[in-house]
């Protein structure tokens, strides 16, 4: 069995979650319908929403199901565009956080692009952390023009942690709603809603244990929003579609499982990356930690840049090795773009191009940081020779060292 430290990615299904799931794939029923089995079927979907609810600090009216982050970011971000906008033809302005993930990133440049939206890029310090002067500045400036603020709440990549609550604040002193992303946050801090003072905030369920393909938007009872997709006027008329009672079934079931054991297993986790960070930083002197440091990043988040090589070939030899990680940057038709978060903490592209992430999870234990450990040296030294040579050759040159090793063994 390979070594898993993607967790960031996505997270392994919990026991909690498998049961729920496979309990309510065996029924039938859509909850919208009104014979027993649909209101069987909406009873799931409701107790779900009151766990979901009471696990994220929301009122189960404020939980709004969807297929996942991705759609949670592109419904609370479009819809508050465009809901601001039909109130005042004048808010066109969208302040967002330059190392946001690309499913808020590529829908503010859409809106851009298509709705006329004007947007500001909130600046972030060498930790990944966005500047409070700069925003503040920014909303100071005509707030009557700005439709939104959206800065998430930990990054995906460094797991720097923004301060959510002084931007809300901020925000809110000049009459601006907030919308955080907090899909990498939700399970391993303690987040709450209703103590944020958020006015929208989207989670996932494959983040915490729970299925791919469903999430949440949070968004406050008071807030309109332009609906995104129209159809049958399920889930407070803003998102429409049949419901997919197992799937959040399995989600209520991951979110209660995490959120109860949250605070233990926060700190099992911290001690395995604060492990793992030791660890690297000794076996190989030349990696840098990127992020901010402990408190301040998610628990599970190790991010280092190695020097000297490409990201790819160093996550294709540790692959070879049985340690699955990841670059975390974006790769569009087969050509290397370098991570957006780490140009904008400073970094140049070459810097950026050796990024490796390793995230731990529910699952992660001392003898995955051990395996990770006892691979990384000759990985690294492999991956250094094959160079920055460019993406593909660089690939095609650390799969024929590795192979040559393999045979030498």
């Amino acid at each position: 069995m390979p070594v898993y430290l993607d967790h960031a990615a996505t997270t392994p299904l919990s026991a909690e979650a498998l049961a729920a799931l496979t309990r309510e794939l065996t029924r039938t029923g859509n909850p919208s319908s009104l014979h027993g089995s649909g209101r069987r079927a909406r009873r799931a979907v409701e107790d779900a929403r009151e766990v979901v609810g009471a696990a994220a600090g929301a009122h189960p009216s404020e939980v709004i199901f969807t297929s996942g982050g991705t759609e949670s970011d592109n419904l609370a971000v479009k819809g508050l565009y465009w809901s601001r906008l039909a109130e005042n033809p004048a808010r066109r302005r969208i302040l967002c956080s330059a190392v946001e993930h690309h499913a808020v990133l590529d829908t503010v440049e859409w809106l851009e692009r298509h709705e006329g939206a004007q947007v500001t890029w909130l600046p972030v310090d060498e930790e990944g952390v966005v500047g409070l002067a700069v925003l503040g500045e920014e909303l100071a400036r005509e707030p009557d023009s700005i439709a939104l603020v959206t800065v998430m709440w930990a990054n995906n990549e460094v797991g720097t942690i923004q301060p959510v609550h002084r931007i809300v604040e901020l925000a809110h002193a000049a009459g601006v709603p907030v919308h955080s992303d907090a899909v990498q946050a939700f399970g391993s801090l303690p987040v709450n809603f209703r103590e944020s003072g958020l006015d929208a905030m989207s989670i996932s369920g494959h983040k915490i244990g729970g299925p791919v393909g469903v999430g949440a938007l949070l968004l406050g009872r008071a807030v309109k929003l332009t609906p995104v997709q129209h159809g049958g006027g399920q889930e407070r008329d803003v998102r429409s579609g049949t419901l997919d009672t197992a799937s959040i079934a399995a989600f209520a079931a991951a979110a209660e499982a995490a959120t109860a054991a949250l605070a233990t297993e926060a700190e099992r986790i911290a001690a395995l990356r604060d492990r793992l960070i030791d660890g690297v930083l000794e076996r190989v002197p030349d990696a840098v930690l990127r992020g901010a440091r402990g408190a301040g990043r998610l628990p599970g988040n190790a991010h280092f840049t190695f020097p000297g090589c490409e990201g790819d070939s160093l996550l294709f030899l540790l692959d070879l090795a049985g340690v699955e990680s990841s670059t975390g940057s974006a790769c569009t038709a087969g050509v290397p773009r370098p991570s957006h978060v780490l140009l904008a903490m400073g970094l140049d592209e070459e810097t950026a191009r050796g990024a490796q992430r390793f995230t731990l999870g529910h699952a992660s234990t001392q003898a995955d940081v051990d395996v990770l450990l006892a691979a990384l040296p000759d990985a690294y030294a492999r991956a250094r020779q094959a160079g920055m040579a460019g993406h593909e050759s660089s690939i095609q040159t650390a799969g024929t060292i590795a192979r040559q090793g393999q045979a030498g063994r």
